[in-house]
């Protein structure tokens, strides 16, 4: 599928723009709440516009990635079936985080996204919602230039090599968790600079695409929901990307099964994550590196609107589009 007119894609190029419309309306209800200090009504608020939003669609869509199993979520829950043309529409498998950075939201930091990936059907891995040991570089680097099999410092010295520069030149992006003190000081110790994020890991991944952040490298470990979004966006726009999911009990491992994953300790590269066409689009929530959020102005004239930012990419074209929207209150 080379071309946004491959007869063999249910992706209509239409359903582009479409799905900016549905991150829109989570991003404008999500930032109601930025600031508030309460990340359940901001995620709510966003769940429910994003809901309501989908009904607008015409597409069979099943939610693979969503805001948990049935009887933890009352809406958007993996296997739910969203969208206005059920058993007629196209059939589409569909990622989504309504509110990927609640804690962003509630203390009104930066990166908050309202983020969803859609795919052909079986084309996004069903991944539990465990944690997931994660590597990502952008485009351009020879193929299998980082791997998670290898140690941070082996894969900081293959992408430094590639790049033809030293380890000390690079930048990588690490979430601020205690569980990461060794990989930070790690990476430290053999000179690389660390921009350490307070969460919204799937802006993190995304800014290895764009020369303009400096990063290079994201590494840690985050979601796994997030990691296939985050790969969705990667397989849009080029880079590569590796994740393992990381199991804390055995209760985690019975959910793995239950999605069908069998070898636990398998290394997912970025097709096994998002493979055939795809589509990514994200609308900024609160101001980062990779959007503006959304704001709320008044005119002379009295009139009020509100602005989003949202970047919406496509694998089969390989189109990223920014798309600045006004709303008009």
């Amino acid at each position: 599928m080379n071309s946004d007119n491959s007869a063999k894609s249910v992706l209509d190029r239409v359903l582009v723009m479409e799905l900016v419309r549905v991150t829109e309306a989570a991003a404008i209800a999500a930032s109601d709440l930025i600031g508030r200090g309460d990340e359940k009504a901001a995620d709510a608020a966003a769940v429910e516009a994003m809901r309501k939003s989908f009904d607008t669609l015409y597409i069979d869509g099943t939610v693979v990635i969503g805001e948990g199993e049935r009887d933890e979520a009352p809406m958007l829950y993996i296997g739910e079936k969203v969208g206005g043309a059920p058993g007629k529409g196209p059939k589409i498998d569909i990622a989504l985080d309504p509110l990927e950075g609640t804690t962003i939201t509630a203390k009104a930091g930066p990166n908050a996204l309202a983020v969803l990936a859609a795919a052909e059907e079986g084309c996004l891995l069903n991944a539990p919602d465990v944690y997931m040991d994660k590597i990502a570089v952008g485009p351009g680097y020879p193929e299998d230039v980082i791997d998670l099999a290898k140690t941070p410092t082996q894969n900081v010295e293959a992408v430094a090599k590639a790049k033809g520069v030293e380890p000390k030149d690079l930048i990588v992006c690490v979430l601020d968790r205690p569980r990461h003190a060794e990989l930070i000081a790690e990476l430290r110790g053999i000179g690389c600079g660390v921009v350490l994020i307070g969460d919204g890991d799937v802006a993190g991944v995304i800014a290895t695409t764009d020369q303009d952040t400096t990063i290079d490298i994201y590494m840690g470990s985050g979601g796994a929901p997030e990691g296939v979004l985050a790969a969705a966006a990667l397989r849009c726009v080029g880079g590569q990307f590796n994740g393992r999911l990381l199991f804390r009990n055995d209760d985690e491992r019975k959910r793995a099964r239950k999605w069908g994953i069998e070898d636990l300790d398998r290394i997912y590269k970025l097709h096994d994550l998002a493979k055939g066409d795809c589509i990514f689009a994200a609308t900024g929530v609160t101001s980062g590196s990779l959007l503006d959020g959304v704001k709320r102005i008044k005119r002379p004239n009295g009139e009020r609107i509100m602005t989003t930012e949202s970047v919406v990419m496509r694998a089969s074209s390989g189109t990223v589009r920014w798309v600045r929207a006004e709303h008009r209150i």
